[in-house]
């Protein structure tokens, strides 16, 4: 089916959507982004792309893949944050595809790890990666995503790599010193249950701020406060921690980076992660010298009785922001 044809791939959000026409052998033909909440839904936005495929002459995709900011089930999506019912029948029939597939936007960045070129890692914490390993995806970004990808081997020669999603991110927030308990308490008293995400993503940063701003452990500058209630907060944080002019700052994000830490080790454990940890989104790339500090692998292997397994296993962080599509196209590419 649509053999030798390139495929679409997209990376599908509640504020953008990035459509792309693929090549066999992974060359990008032409890529476009979208304003999602100026289209009636995504069919509008890949019918406009592929007309634009015709204008340029060439070959319309048979396949195509896409990742999207919301719970896919049975292969249909009510978007998160656009008021879109996407199915994947009505896709492929309103835009002529031969078959289309809908999958959650971040497992569609954990196959993208698959694809990811080598120049986009950066190694956070030394390993041994096993080839036929699990692997091991986070991505910070407004939330937290977790999967994992493990190796259905078919043959001694090849390998079907199956990304296993789910919603780890919404566990029980574990605290792991006297400081996160404090945080662990200030978090449970404003929203009961206490998750992961709640601490490590864009909205756990800005918690982690204030709680350590309302503890008394650190004072704000009347400058920075000023400067988060003008513009996105957490960047405010990120850019002052990464300059090092602000103690507050400082300390929040290194605060931010042991938590994801601890948090990568309990996913590596779980997936007994010996293929590698993956660090994903878009907090990774901005807060990439505090994670390359000590705090984040102290807590990544602070285990116990397992600290020497996740000691073997390297921890890299990518910094290339197209993973989804990558990963979209993967999987266009087998349908």
């Amino acid at each position: 089916m649509g053999s030798g044809a390139p495929v679409l791939a997209g990376d599908v959000g509640g504020t953008k959507t990035v459509l792309r026409l693929v090549a066999r052998g992974g060359g990008a033909l032409l890529t476009r982004r979208y304003d999602s909440a100026a289209h009636a839904g995504l069919e509008a936005i890949v019918n406009e792309f592929l007309r634009e495929v015709a204008a340029q002459a060439l070959a319309a995709p048979r396949l195509a893949a896409f990742g999207i900011a919301g719970p896919v089930v049975d292969g249909v999506c009510t978007t998160t944050n656009l008021p879109w019912r996407v199915s994947e029948p009505s896709l492929a029939a309103a835009c002529g595809f031969e078959a289309a597939r809908l999958m959650n936007d971040f497992e569609a960045t954990a196959y993208g790890v698959l694809e990811v070129p080598a120049a986009s890692l950066v190694l956070l914490h030394p390993g041994q990666a096993r080839p036929r390993g699990a692997i091991a995806v986070l991505g910070a970004g407004t939330g937290l995503g977790e999967a994992l990808v493990v190796d259905r081997r078919t043959s001694a020669l090849s390998s079907d790599w199956l990304v296993v999603p789910g919603e780890g991110s919404h566990a029980d927030f574990a605290p792991f010193d006297e400081q996160t308990l404090g945080l662990w308490r200030w978090l449970r008293d404003r929203h009961g249950h206490v998750s992961w995400e709640r601490v490590v993503s864009g909205l756990g940063m800005g918690s982690i701020y204030e709680y350590l701003r309302d503890s008394g452990a650190y004072a704000e500058s009347p400058a920075i406060a000023a400067e988060r209630a003008a513009r996105d907060p957490n960047a405010v944080i990120g850019e002052h921690a990464v300059a090092g002019d602000d103690p507050l700052c400082s300390a929040t994000i290194e605060l931010f980076a042991a938590c994801y830490g601890a948090e990568a080790g309990n996913l590596a454990l779980k997936g007994l992660a010996t293929g590698g940890v993956f660090l994903t989104g878009g907090i990774t790339p901005k807060i990439l010298q505090s994670l390359r500090a000590g705090r984040f692998a102290e807590r990544f292997r602070d285990k116990g009785r397992l600290s020497y397994v996740v000691e073997a296993i390297p921890v890299y962080a990518v910094l290339d922001q197209e993973v989804p599509l990558y990963g979209a196209a993967r999987v266009a590419f087998t349908l």
